[in-house]
């Protein structure tokens, strides 16, 4: 029971982001000038923070495509498209195909890693975000494995980034969804959100297209967390 409430409330919040803009996405090719570039990736981006259905985030997978190859050394192009495989994994319903999709998303991050002006802190929260993707297809074979690598990895996001709100949510979905024998539980992982959403209301990406998601997901966590605390 507690497996299939991790899945169906980790696909929800997945697909919930807040949308920030509207713009439409403006058509790219492999030789567009940087301004261009930004546009697309700007559109593209906010297409995806919107998306509410998987249909919605496959769309947004070509378009990164032709920014990725519009500027190959580029580092947002790839990470948005690891986020886009993630997002179809929590989305997806049988775990074969689930672990496809993370393993795309890890192929993509890993092209990120690579290129030149990254930052750090959020590769390392979306690698944690992909090893939590992992345990929801088998959290009673991987949790083991997998649990002592999400903490690594934000912990290092931590100490690189500590007013990031990322940090935060992910470091509160572990502790939500992790159970009370093992010292998790929505009591445990309310001040966490509580930290998440105080920054998220300073937070100021480091460029245009810098990571901005999770705000609208702390928000409804936290809204489960407290229902969840007050139900006791």
């Amino acid at each position: 029971m507690k497996t299939a409430l991790l899945t169906l409330a980790l696909a929800a919040a997945a697909l919930a982001a807040a949308a920030q803009s509207n713009t439409p996405a403006v058509a790219s090719s492999a030789a567009v000038p940087a301004d261009a570039y930004t546009t697309m990736m700007t559109a593209t981006i906010a297409e995806q923070n919107a998306a509410k259905t998987p249909a919605d985030v496959q769309a947004t997978l070509a378009k990164l495509e032709r920014a990725a190859a519009a500027a190959p050394t580029a580092w947002p192009p790839r990470y948005y498209q690891a986020r886009a495989y993630l997002k179809l994994g929590f989305a997806g319903r049988d775990g074969d195909q689930q672990d496809k999709l993370f393993d795309q998303a890890q192929t993509a991050l890993d092209q990120a890693k690579k290129l030149s002006g990254v930052d750090p802190a959020e590769l390392l929260v979306l690698q944690a975000y992909i090893y939590q993707g992992r345990i929801m297809v088998s959290p009673m074979t991987r949790g083991m494995v997998y649990t002592g690598r999400v903490a690594e990895a934000l912990n290092q996001a931590k100490a690189l980034a500590p007013a990031n709100p990322r940090v935060y949510l992910l470091l509160a979905n572990d502790l939500y969804y992790r159970p009370a024998m093992f010292g998790g539980g929505a009591e445990q992982a309310k001040p966490l959100y509580e930290q998440a959403k105080a920054l998220f209301a300073t937070f100021r990406p480091a460029t245009a297209l810098s990571p901005t998601w999770g705000e609208a997901m702390t928000d409804a966590m936290l809204a489960k967390a407290n229902a969840a605390v007050a139900a006791k």
